[in-house]
C-alpha cells in the first residue's frame, strides 16, 4: 500500500479542514437509528478541535435525482453529530458550495465545526467535476479523508479535491488503510479467509485475488453450494448458480495451484424452506434430500472452520455461513464469530471482517467489538478484497496530488 499523510503530518491550527466524511446513516422520522458512522468519526473532528482546527465536514447522502431534495438533507445530522463530538454546537450550511457555505465556514472560529449540505445536490460530486472542486476547494487550507466507505467513488469531494489541497487521511481511514494492510500486505501466517454469501457469482473477483493471499479458505453460505455442486455433490432444492460450474471448478483447480487449502461444508442444517420454525435436519453434505434447502453450515463444518482458526494467525471474514437472519440459520456464524472473538481476545488471532451482512452478524453474535478490526465500509471493504485500486485510497498516497504532499503541512 502507497504510503500516506495523516493528522499528525499537519499543521491544523487555526487552519480551515475541509473533512470528507461518510455520514450516510440510517434515518426514521428525522432521527438516526444507527449512529456507528457519526460515532466513529468524532476521534478526527476532536483531534482537529483540540489543535485549534476550524472543522469543515463534507458527505453526501442518498442518492438525489436532479438537485436538492429536503428528504436527503444533512441538517438533521447536526445534533447527532454534535452529540458524538462532546456535545459541541455544530453549525449548518444550506449549500456544500458558495456564497452561503462561505458565510457559515468564514464564521468559524479555531476548535468550531460546521457541517455542509449533501454534496450529491451538485452533479459535478459523482461527475468528479475539476470545477466543483474547485469550489469545494476555496472553503478550505487543507483536506482530511475519512470516508474509506467511500473510498471507491472516484467523485469529486473524494479524487479531484485531494490533488487541490494538502491531504492527509483521518483517524478512521488511518485505522482502516492499517488493518487491512496488515491483514493481507505484511500479515502473520498462516492466513485464513472466511468467504460467505449467496452467489460465486458476485464474488469471483474476490475469491480469485484472496486465493493468492491467504493460506486457508473457508466458503459458506449458498455460495458453497455452487462448489460443492461442481465437484459432483447433489444439494437438492438449495440456491446454486449450476451455470456457475466450470468457474467453480477453476476457482477450486486455482486454489491447488496456488497451495491454498479449501474448506467447504461437510454437513449442513436444511430445511423444506427458508421459514422460521420449520423442522430442520443434520444431515451429512453428500446425502442432501431432494426435496430440501441447505440453509447453513453443519456442526461438523462448524468443528472444521475452528480447527482451522486455531492455525491461523490472521482472519480475514466476509460473509455469514447460513441465512443468519431466519433463525435458527444464525447458529453456525454465531458459533464461529464467538470462537474468532475468543482466539482474538486470548491474542493468538488478527481478524479483520467487513461486509454489510458480516457486521449485522457479528452484532447478532454480540462479538463486534471483541474482533481487531470491523469495517463498516461496505463496497469499498469488497472491492478492496478484489485487488481493486481505490480512488480514495491512490489520491492520499504520497506524491500523488497536485499540492504536493509535504509532512508537516501548513
Amino acid at each position: 500500500m502507497a504510503r500516506f499523510l495523516t493528522l499528525d503530518d499537519l499543521d491544523v491550527r487555526g487552519k480551515r479542514v475541509l473533512v470528507r466524511a461518510d455520514l450516510n446513516v440510517p434515518l426514521k422520522d428525522g432521527l438516526v437509528t444507527d449512529a456507528t458512522r457519526i460515532e466513529r468519526l468524532a476521534p478526527t473532528i476532536e483531534a482537529l478541535i483540540a489543535r485549534g482546527a476550524k472543522v469543515v465536514v463534507m458527505s453526501h447522502f442518498g442518492r438525489p435525482k436532479g438537485g436538492p431534495d429536503p428528504a436527503l438533507s444533512l441538517q438533521p445530522l447536526t445534533a447527532p453529530l454534535g452529540t458524538a463530538i462532546g456535545g459541541r454546537e455544530v453549525a449548518f450550511a444550506t449549500d456544500c458550495i458558495g456564497e452561503e457555505a462561505k458565510r457559515v465556514v468564514g464564521a468559524l472560529r479555531p476548535g468550531e465545526v460546521a457541517l455542509l449540505e449533501n454534496l450529491r445536490f451538485h452533479k459535478g460530486e459523482e461527475a468528479n467535476s475539476p470545477e466543483f472542486a474547485q469550489a469545494l476547494a476555496e472553503l478550505g487550507d487543507l483536506y482530511v479523508d475519512d470516508a474509506f466507505s467511500a473510498a471507491h467513488r472516484a467523485h469529486a469531494s473524494i479524487a479531484a479535491l485531494a490533488h487541490l489541497l494538502p491531504a492527509a487521511a483521518g483517524k478512521l481511514m488511518e485505522a482502516e488503510l492499517s488493518a487491512l494492510s496488515a491483514a493481507l500486505e505484511t500479515p502473520a501466517r498462516p492466513v485464513m479467509a472466511l468467504v460467505g454469501g449467496a452467489k460465486v457469482s458476485t464474488k469471483l473477483d474476490l475469491l480469485r485475488f484472496i486465493i493468492g493471499k491467504v493460506d486457508m479458505l473457508a466458503i459458506g453460505g449458498a455460495m458453497a453450494n455452487t462448489l460443492l455442486f461442481a465437484e459432483g455433490t447433489e444439494v437438492g432444492r438449495s440456491l446454486c448458480e449450476r451455470d456457475m460450474a466450470d468457474n467453480a471448478r477453476n476457482l477450486l483447480a486455482l486454489a491447488r495451484e496456488r497451495s491454498c487449502r479449501v474448506i467447504l461444508p461437510e454437513d449442513a442444517v436444511v430445511a423444506a424452506a427458508l421459514v422460521p420454525g420449520r423442522p430442520t435436519q443434520i444431515v451429512p453434505i453428500d446425502t442432501v434430500p431432494d426435496d430440501m434447502m441447505i440453509l447453513d453450515v453443519g456442526p461438523k463444518t462448524v468443528d472444521r472452520i475452528a480447527s482451522a482458526l486455531e492455525e491461523a494467525c490472521t482472519l480475514v471474514w466476509n460473509g455469514p455461513l447460513g441465512a443468519f437472519e431466519t433463525p435458527p440459520f444464525e447458529e453456525a456464524t454465531v458459533a464461529v464469530a464467538k470462537r474468532v472473538a475468543a482466539l482474538t481476545r486470548a491474542g493468538r488471532l488478527l481478524s479483520i471482517a467487513g461486509g454489510g451482512d458480516t457486521v449485522a452478524a457479528l452484532a447478532a453474535a454480540k462479538v463486534t467489538e471483541e474482533l481487531s478490526y470491523v469495517s463498516t465500509a461496505g463496497g469499498a471493504f469488497l472491492e478492496w478484497l478484489e485487488g481493486r485500486e481505490l480512488p480514495g485510497v491512490s489520491a492520499l498516497a504520497v506524491g500523488s496530488g497536485d499540492a504536493g504532499l509535504k509532512p508537516r503541512m501548513s
